[in-house]
């Protein structure tokens, strides 16, 4: 999540900069809601979001990844949560390692839900943050243990009727998948 803000120091060196807007960066430390109670031993679910492969992956501006629960229909189901900026980038890889939590019990989702993951970035040029792949997992794919996932190009398609993959190269979505009772 970012927001404008006009910039106003006296700095000399700010001096020529000094009505010019600035994007500041509110998700540093992303929007990650803490792990759930589970209650009557239902199964909530840990996405640990480990890293991201793409051809291009050092030059991307402050990388996240929004997670949301989504219904067939593609109406939330819960809150989107947005992981911190990507910790390190290795090779073609963006390095997150940092546990999701997703807030209801799985069992209590409806019928056609899926977990989608949306790669976002800060383009300078627009001042704006863009949408670069988004990946999904469907129910049946909840397994515990390591996924890896296909990247589809934006825009995302939330209903699931139009996918095109990234790139043919094999660059997934890596997450590890923990099932807590």
């Amino acid at each position: 999540m970012y927001y404008r803000t006009q910039h106003s120091s006296d700095n000399e060196d700010d001096r020529q900069e000094k009505d010019a807007f600035f994007v500041y960066d509110v998700s540093v430390k992303g929007s990650l809601l803490p792990k759930p109670v589970s209650y009557g031993g239902l199964p909530m679910l840990t996405i640990r979001v480990e890293k991201i492969g793409l051809k291009d992956a050092v030059s991307y501006i402050d990388p996240v990844i929004t997670v949301s629960v989504k219904d067939a229909s593609g109406s939330d189901m819960t809150a989107p949560q947005d992981t911190p900026i990507a910790m390190n980038k290795e090779g073609s890889y963006l390095i997150y390692n940092v546990d999701v939590f997703v807030q209801k019990c799985i069992d209590s989702l409806p019928l056609g839900f899926a977990i989608f993951f949306e790669l976002k970035h800060y383009k300078p040029k627009k001042k704006d943050v863009s949408t670069k792949c988004w990946a999904f997992m469907e129910k049946d794919e909840i397994k515990e243990g390591q996924a890896a996932l296909e990247l589809y190009k934006k825009p995302t398609d939330f209903k699931r009727k139009k996918l095109n993959l990234l790139t043919v190269k094999p660059l997934y979505l890596h997450v590890k998948l923990l099932i807590n009772i």
